[in-house]
């Protein structure tokens, strides 16, 4: 016979037949030394030797195979997770965004969505026609250092002003002014809603750039509870179906007894939707009870650790539930981008309302303690005041702050002025200081935003019909100021780079607002703790 090798067939060195095989060789020796039927000591380790080479070749091909099907199913689950992320059009986001690392930390928009699609209608009610809605919105900023975060959320009603948003036939809006804030995810009216629209809409009032923006859907956030065990929440008496559904004529079956409880799945659900036949059966203290619940939440997950065993689930459930922005489409991104919030404490995550008041049945967002919540965090400054930037050698509070480091020559006096404050250079936290400036000196400051260009070299006050004489009082808070006549009946003022030179030259650190920070909630209180609403 022929003996094969990884080179090919071995040629014969005799003319008369093929090279004897070896085993034949062998056989010969050991009959030589046979004369009992005992085996040779060459023959005996020999055997022993190629017992050990098919064990060792036998150990190296399981082992390969393993490794084989190890990452052929990482691979997989790689390729699964890929296929259960959605991503929306980032062809949506406005071209006039703010600069990217105007902050320096990360943040991100988070938003609930009650769509009524896929299979979200037996959660929510309604029918599949519905277009696509959002109660639900935060804005979480997590800070340079990764050891801190803040989450915002802001009022379903707050009036704000909604930006151009781009159409489902390619068109784009125009600006709507004064209109509540969840009108802007339902901009185009689809089914699936418009997250770039309201992407847009927290940029514009803001002056944050959003890194990422993530909507969940009510099938998805019931799953989540349920991977997690379930979610401890409180509550301060028994609840109803019909203080679910007010709709209803009688008052249904007991959903919650009064107390501490755990929910998942629809419970959950209905619980964070929840909001007559509690509380004051507001909109706010539904927020203060959704920011428990989320701090519940992360306790949970949290609790149970960041072990495979556990991610897998807690990955299956999220990725079927998101749809999310381009930056965070595939599922090394969004898994890299969870870790990187691994090392942060439940008791350095807060939760906050951005500064409110009620305006008739809606919500006005107050000013200047908005702005000066926007510029700490574009400065990462934490609740307390202290830089969380992640940066060495820096002080924890800054240096006393002065009255007003760029105030006039001359006193002022804005009793019964209005005016809304444009930042039209790049220098982020500019209009919070200029909003700051005209409240100590009496002006109603109706909002600050970004202009639309941001190349102003000194500051402008436009004023409206008949509003001369006021815009010039409004110019002598703003030395070297000029004024600019427009059509609208109203007062603005364009912050230039010349109040940006004049304000940094003794600008103090940036704090969240004592309005703000007294209501702030850590992840770590307990579920019946700080809920003023119920």
């Amino acid at each position: 016979m022929s003996i094969t090798s990884s080179r090919g067939t071995a040629p014969s060195r005799r003319r008369g037949g093929d090279r004897p095989d070896r085993s034949d060789r062998g056989d010969r020796a050991d009959r030589a030394g046979a004369g009992d039927g005992a085996e040779s000591p060459r023959a005996t380790a020999r055997d022993r030797r190629r017992k050990r080479g098919r064990k060792l070749r036998t150990v190296l091909v399981v082992f390969l195979s393993l490794a084989v099907l190890v990452t052929a199913g990482a691979g997989w689950l790689y390729l699964k997770f890929d296929g259960d992320i959605r991503t929306f059009d980032s062809g949506g986001l406005s071209d006039n965004r703010p600069a990217a690392g105007s902050s320096k930390g990360e943040n991100v928009l988070v938003i609930g969505s009650d769509a009524r699609t896929d299979g979200n209608a037996a959660l929510g009610g309604g029918d599949k026609t519905a277009i696509g809605r959002s109660d639900t919105t935060l804005l979480l900023h997590i800070y340079a250092d990764h050891q801190h975060a803040l989450a915002v959320s802001i009022p379903r009603d707050t009036l704000v002003t909604i930006p151009p948003c781009k159409l489902p036939n390619g068109t784009w809006t125009q600006t709507q002014q004064n209109t509540m804030f969840n009108a802007a995810f339902s901009v185009g009216e689809t089914d699936k809603g418009n997250p770039a629209c309201t992407q847009n809409t927290v940029e514009q009032l803001t002056g944050l750039r959003v890194d990422h923006t993530v909507v969940v859907d009510f099938k998805g956030f019931a799953s989540l509870t349920q991977v997690v065990g379930g979610v401890k929440v409180c509550l301060p008496n028994d609840v109803y179906e019909k203080d679910l559904n007010p709709n209803r004529t009688t008052r249904g079956a007991l959903l919650f007894p009064k107390g501490e409880q755990q929910v998942a799945g629809k419970q959950a659900l209905d619980y964070v939707r929840l909001r007559h036949g509690i509380g004051d059966g507001s909109d706010i203290g539904r927020i203060k009870r959704q920011q428990a619940f989320i701090a519940s939440l992360l306790k949970e997950v949290k609790s149970k650790g960041f072990t495979p065993t556990r991610l897998l689930p807690l990955a299956t459930a999220a990725t079927k539930s998101l749809t999310v922005d381009p930056g965070l489409g595939s599922a090394d991104k969004l898994l890299s981008f969870a870790m990187s919030m691994k090392g942060i404490d439940l008791h350095n995550t807060k939760f906050v309302t951005i500064p409110w008041r009620y305006s008739g049945s809606r919500v006005a967002v107050v000013e200047p303690d908005a702005s000066e919540l926007w510029a700490a965090l574009k400065d990462d400054r934490t609740i307390d005041g202290k830089d969380a930037s992640g940066k060495k050698g820096q002080k924890s509070e800054g240096a006393k702050e002065s009255a007003s480091p760029t105030a006039s020559a001359e006193p002022v006096s804005g009793a019964g002025i209005s005016v809304a404050v444009y930042n039209g250079t790049t220098v982020t936290g500019l209009g919070a200081k200029g909003a700051q400036l005209l409240t100590a000196d009496g002006f109603t400051v109706t909002g600050t935003a970004t202009a639309t260009s941001q190349d102003h070299a000194t500051t402008v006050v436009q004023y409206g019909p008949g509003l001369e004489s006021q815009a010039r009082t409004v110019a002598k808070a703003f030395p070297g100021a000029t004024l600019e006549q427009i059509g609208a009946a109203r007062i603005n003022v364009v912050l230039g780079q010349s109040y940006a030179t004049a304000a940094s030259a003794a600008a103090a650190p940036a704090k969240v607002p004592s309005t703000v920070a007294d209501g702030a909630r850590s992840a770590d209180e307990n579920p019946c703790d700080n809920l003023t609403y119920g």
